[in-house]
């Protein structure tokens, strides 16, 4: 069975996941999760071998690394997506197998990624990311966790960001309102990317709160009330977010023809 291609991201952001082959560890200690972190370093601040800056091989939002798998929010730069996580995974593994006298592969073949076209979908993404901790019960607090960005953004006022692009997104947001929406969790139902199956449709349950918890919409065929580019926009967050165009017409009552065509760029 052939692979199914990558959905390609409008603005190079995407949604990353990597993990271990088997959901093997891969983070033994402390020493493992910083030697990751200064790979991320080296992307986003590369040199040559005589130290002079590199222009970056991409733009990181913010990651979270796990026992077992990591999650960034990345933007192509230099380089396209896979060619940039193929090399952050492969130096990671060959730490790792030196390290530990590991024999094979340390990640899954194939890496997950899913494009981020919409802001309030980036801004949820950033809650989801950093709250990966608590939701796995290592931590109950998201401040409390040490190897996620989150303590790049709380310290944002003090420092400049190591890694992240923190001030482009606190240019966007304030910081207390930021700290805001990632101390409140995510509905339970809503969806992102799976380890065990690739994102299918979403439950007509899951595009209900997608769409209370993004856009404020009690009922989904409120979004007739906005105008044409709002509508539009909303709808095609909505179908990024894992909604058919069957169900959004059912869902909405907007036709399915102007619910396909929402986002699709005009023919010139």
């Amino acid at each position: 069975m052939s692979r199914r291609p990558r959905l390609q991201s409008q603005n190079g952001i995407y949604h990353v996941m990597l993990r271990g082959v088997n959901r093997q560890q891969i983070f033994e200690n402390e020493d493992d999760y910083r030697k990751f972190i200064l790979i991320l370093h080296d992307m986003v601040s590369p040199k040559d071998e005589l130290k002079h800056p590199l222009p970056p091989l991409c733009a990181i939002y913010s990651y979270c690394l796990m026992p077992n798998h990591v999650h960034l929010l990345l933007q192509e730069k230099e380089v396209k997506l896979s060619r940039t996580v193929k090399q952050i995974a492969s130096r990671y593994a060959m730490y790792y197998n030196n390290k530990y006298d590991h024999f094979g592969h340390l990640f899954q073949d194939r890496f997950k990624s899913e494009p981020v076209n919409d802001y309030a979908y980036f801004l949820t993404l950033i809650r989801y990311i950093h709250q990966n901790p608590v939701a796995g019960q290592i931590c109950k607090n998201v401040d409390d966790y040490d190897w996620s960005s989150w303590r790049e953004f709380t310290n944002a006022p003090n420092r400049k960001s190591a890694i992240c692009s923190v001030p482009i997104i606190l240019s966007r947001i304030t910081l207390d309102d930021l700290k805001e929406r990632v101390h409140a969790p995510l509905p339970k139902v809503q969806q992102f990317l799976d380890f065990d199956r690739y994102r299918g449709f979403a439950t007509d349950e899951a595009v209900i709160d997608f769409l209370k918890s993004t856009y404020h919409l009690k009922h989904p065929k409120d979004i007739q009330q906005y105008t044409k580019v709002q509508r539009d926009k909303i709808l095609k967050a909505t179908k990024d977010f894992g909604a058919s165009i069957r169900q959004l017409s059912r869902l909405t009552s907007i036709s399915e023809y102007i619910i396909s065509h929402a986002g699709v760029a005009p023919k010139t």
